[in-house]
């Protein structure tokens, strides 16, 4: 699975707590190997179309697009990044 990193995701992730980076790195591994894994909880972000999110944590989420071959990460940061996913 091919994933692209969009640059606000790049900016995003940079300023991120160590340790969200690092869960982060590793749900990201998870989604290549089983995007369907339930601790991922993957789902549509209301009102959007073609626009999903997925947790690092309880209070951390990353949102993506599924593109041909793979997905583009759009933005990651707390729950709020929804409100401009």
């Amino acid at each position: 699975m091919i994933v692209r990193w969009t640059d606000r995701f790049t900016q995003a992730y940079e300023k991120l707590p160590l340790e969200i980076q690092k869960r982060f790195d590793e749900k990201i591994k998870l989604f290549k190997s089983n995007p369907k894994h339930p601790s991922l909880n993957i789902h549509r972000v209301r009102r959007t179309f073609g626009i999903w999110e997925a947790y690092v944590t309880k209070s951390y989420r990353w949102t993506f697009e599924f593109i041909r071959g793979g997905v583009k990460l759009r933005v990651i940061g707390t729950h709020g990044i929804l409100r401009n996913p």
